[in-house]
């Protein structure tokens, strides 16, 4: 009788586990068919939606006030700088009699890191005098994306901006069909080059590729990103560089005419979305407040799961999202992550955790953005989904993005596609009146060095001020502000000429930049 007892407990307790499994499968369904190792920290960032973490701060900036002197000295453009921009267009150098032979690289890595490696494929053609195979872009293994160059930037473009420095071709001639990313995948090749040092110089690319070019008529190199030294090379070198980044590098038409109708909407405050915005719009259209009207800041809000999970950081989602970070750290990484070894407070103090949407959020009002601003956010994927943007959201109700921004039909173009989704946030971003990142990282270091060239107004948080700042509970409202605005006085656009070990792309002067 235990026995059948504990049998008829047991069975009643599965019955009551599977009904509840019934119960909770719609909100199981979205995230069981995401990205490997995306769904468990997407489940358990929605279910535990974090609370404010600087409720104090939050309640002072959501009341707060900013006069018109305060808004007009936000808004100013920056004052010319001793740099300007080269005219690269007359940046030429006379074409080899006979190529060497050609060169093909393999490029992984989001949009921007990939635009940065066919900077330099294009110098290290040039550096070998070899044919440039138009590069070929790997899948990224997080956002499976296949979107290929010709797919993203205006080929025809590109080829006609550099054929008085290297010559390119769009495809291989028959006699090497097999160089394809298949054939050096499935064994070791003798013209694949995989040994290229990160920031190799321009003599280890002539010891050891161009022989491999003279061998075989071609070398293949992956993987390529970051394999270009910024120190030592030509002057001439670093001019061709500049040259494709901010002048051969067009996005496709469709990309372009996308941004361009993105960008018009948001210097007109119109969307596709009516009701709450709307509102917001016609109160600071009217005669209260006039300031910042047609202007717009494009906030790029790196704060996706790998950069939460490898960061280390805690981020206010509880124990569950505590675990569901430590397992994609682990399965992602293999535990090779060094911040793990740190606490939240010392990563933080040192300005290595970055920056939540509400942390960001107050940053913005605490140096004079206020309620009225529009504020387009350049994101993929925010980790916590809406739940974690919703206290930036209070701050800026007049926020927009290209779901809000754009129709259904204009969506579909690049729907799915990672690389022209940024493409987009891209074209925005060096449309807008202000730039501002929330992290480090590929996106931000590209269009800084972009907007650095073109003298636009770019802010830099503070990483480790702000990090400090944050840990300070007792902190007051007026003392937060005053210490952001002091610390960030020098840090919006201000150029900086680029040390001999730092990036070209992020840092362009004096290598792309003349001294007026």
């Amino acid at each position: 009788m235990r026995q059948h007892s504990l049998l008829l407990q047991n069975h009643t307790h599965r019955g009551a586990m599977a009904a509840a499994l019934v119960l909770l499968l719609p909100f199981f369904l979205p995230t069981l068919f995401t990205p490997l190792g995306h769904a468990m920290p997407s489940v358990f960032s929605e279910w535990n939606a974090p609370k404010p973490r600087h409720s104090r701060l939050l309640k002072s900036a959501l009341q707060r006030e900013t006069s018109d002197a305060e808004v007009t000295e936000l808004w100013k453009p920056l004052a010319d700088q001793q740099w300007k921009r080269c005219d690269l267009s007359d940046q030429k150098s006379a074409l080899p009699k006979k190529s060497q032979g050609y060169i093909q690289v393999f490029l992984d890595g989001g949009l921007n890191q990939q635009r940065m490696g066919i900077c330099d494929a294009v110098a290290v053609a040039k550096i070998l005098n070899a044919t440039l195979v138009i590069p070929y872009l790997e899948i990224n293994p997080v956002w499976q994306d296949s979107s290929t160059f010709m797919d993203i930037f205006n080929v025809d473009r590109f080829i006609d901006a550099l054929k008085d420095d290297i010559s390119i071709v769009k495809e291989l001639p028959a006699e090497y069909y097999w160089s394809t990313r298949e054939y050096y995948a499935t064994a070791i090749r003798a013209n694949r080059v995989k040994t290229a040092p990160v920031h190799a110089s321009a003599n280890w690319y002539i010891e050891n590729v161009l022989p491999v070019i003279q061998s075989y008529g071609i070398a293949a190199i992956a993987p390529f990103s970051h394999r270009l030294a910024f120190e030592n090379m030509p002057e001439d070198i670093q001019r061709l560089r500049c040259k494709v980044n901010f002048q051969a590098l067009v996005f496709v038409p469709h990309i372009r005419a996308l941004g361009e109708a993105l960008v018009g909407r948001l210097r007109s405050s119109t969307s596709t979305n009516e009701g709450e915005r709307n509102n917001y719009i016609r109160q600071f259209n009217g005669a209260k407040d006039k300031r910042g009207i047609g202007k717009f800041v494009v906030l790029h809000l790196r704060f996706d799961k790998d950069m939460a999970a490898h960061s280390a950081c805690d981020f206010g989602g509880g124990k569950a999202e505590k675990l569901a970070l430590a397992k994609y750290r682990q399965v992602i990484w293999q535990g090779r992550v060094l911040n793990s070894q740190f606490t939240d407070e010392e990563l933080r103090s040192q300005g290595r955790c970055p920056l939540t949407p509400e942390e960001i959020g107050l940053l913005l009002a605490a140096l004079g953005f206020d309620n009225s601003t529009r504020l387009y956010l350049a994101s993929h994927k925010v980790y916590g989904g809406e739940a974690r943007i919703s206290t930036l959201r209070s701050l800026f109700p007049l926020m927009e993005d290209k779901k809000s921004l754009a129709s259904s039909e204009e969506r579909d173009q690049i729907k799915g596609k990672a690389s022209l989704l940024a493409a987009v946030d891209y074209y925005v971003s060096m449309h807008s009146d202000i730039f501002i990142s929330a992290s480090p990282g590929n996106m931000h270091n590209a269009v800084v060095g972009h907007r650095t060239y073109e003298n636009k107004k770019t802010i830099r948080p503070n990483m480790a001020l702000l990090g400090q700042l944050f840990l300070n509970k007792s902190l007051t409202w007026p003392e937060f502000q005053a210490a952001v605005i002091k610390g960030h006085k020098n840090r919006q656009g201000q150029l900086r000429i680029r040390k001999s070990t730092q990036s070209i792309y992020t840092y362009p002067a004096p290598d792309c930049m003349c001294n007026a």
